[in-house]
């Protein structure tokens, strides 16, 4: 007996965090054998992103970080940078510093930045891990940091004070799902001003602007995106963002709308409310 697939037969209406994955769910590649029945409840199914607690990960207030900060003295983030790079044992330099904060496993992608961690220090970056996970993307990722010493740095483990150091200090905030229903870290990313690389999959593809060329014309972008979710893909928007990354103009535009951003809960808060509305209205 399958008692989800009760659920979503007999409710009045369905809920997921994301447009994208909403659509997704809808597919055989992630339906995982519900798709025939999400496809006939179509109608009734509705994706509406996630939110982030906004006292929480607030970069003024958040006391874990070695300087606070927002839209308009967002150049106080270095000093977080410089105690990131001091925390992972990483040299000061003048490339991006990547960070990734994740579980360590396959669905997070975490396969193909192994592949690509040579990739990002030949053209000037560093990377910070801060996670755990499945035992050999753990040692890929002690490997990688062993191969570069003083440019990949490796904290296994979690520690809430340090991921939100690592939202604070990193420019970029790596998040290259194979599949996300909606994703929190590139909220904070963009929150934070760590702007985000992502793979276009579910919420990372609604809540992420990708930097290209028409977006980046128009002032709207807010990161970078790439598809499909393999280590080539991944290589090139590596070399994208290392690209606009030396152009400090857009750079710091990008930071600035990704803080200006709202990511609350306050939007999703209200389509809830009244989606909960509409239901008793037809009761």
């Amino acid at each position: 007996v399958g008692f989800l697939k009760g659920g979503l037969r007999c409710a009045h209406a369905i809920t997921t965090v994301s447009p994208t994955y909403a659509l997704e769910i809808q597919t055989r590649d992630f339906g995982m054998g519900l798709e025939g029945l999400l496809v006939e409840r179509a109608a009734d199914l509705h994706g509406i992103l996630n939110g982030i607690d906004a006292d929480a990960w607030n970069p003024q207030t958040d006391a874990t970080l070695a300087a606070n900060y927002g839209a308009a003295n967002a150049g106080k983030r270095e000093i977080n940078k410089l105690a990131l790079a001091e925390r992972f044992g990483l040299e000061t330099g003048s490339g991006p510093l990547f960070g990734l904060v994740s579980r360590l496993t396959w669905q997070k992608g975490i396969d193909i930045v192994a592949e690509n961690a040579d990739w990002l220090v030949s053209l000037g970056g560093r990377l910070a891990v801060l996670g755990s996970g499945d035992v050999a993307l753990e040692m890929a990722m002690a490997d990688a940091a062993a191969r570069h010493p003083g440019r990949v740095g490796f904290v296994k483990g979690y520690d809430e004070g340090l991921s939100h150091l690592m939202q604070g200090g990193s420019d970029v905030m790596l998040v290259p799902s194979r599949f996300e229903p909606c994703g929190l870290t590139q909220l904070y990313g963009l929150r934070y001003g760590a702007v985000p690389l992502v793979s276009r999959v579910g919420g990372l593809a609604d809540t992420v602007i990708d930097a290209n060329e028409a977006a980046v014309e128009a002032g709207a972008a807010t990161g970078i995106q790439f598809s499909p979710v393999d280590g080539p893909s991944l290589g090139e928007a590596i070399r994208r963002t290392v690209a606009l990354y030396g152009r400090s103009e857009i750079w710091s535009r990008m930071q600035r709308k990704g803080m200006k951003t709202d990511v609350s809960w306050d939007r999703s808060a209200g389509k809830y409310a009244a989606l909960y509305t509409s239901l008793l209205g037809n009761q």
